[in-house]
């Protein structure tokens, strides 16, 4: 079964995401590890958002 999608929890890894990103003594493979993860979780939140605006539209 699929794990229920967590946007403020997406958004939390995402700001911890960036400052290790910004953190001179994160390695570069590491930084490669991080824009992917990152892809993946806006990706993610995206899709949230759409399906909550289409809910909200048909709704109105």
């Amino acid at each position: 079964m699929a794990e229920k999608f967590d946007y403020v929890k997406a958004v939390e890894e995402l700001e911890a995401i960036a400052a290790k990103v910004e953190d001179p003594k994160t390695g570069v493979d590491d930084i490669d590890r991080y824009v992917k993860r990152s892809r993946e979780l806006l990706e993610a939140c995206r899709a949230y958002l759409r399906g909550a605006r289409e809910t909200i539209e048909e709704n109105q």
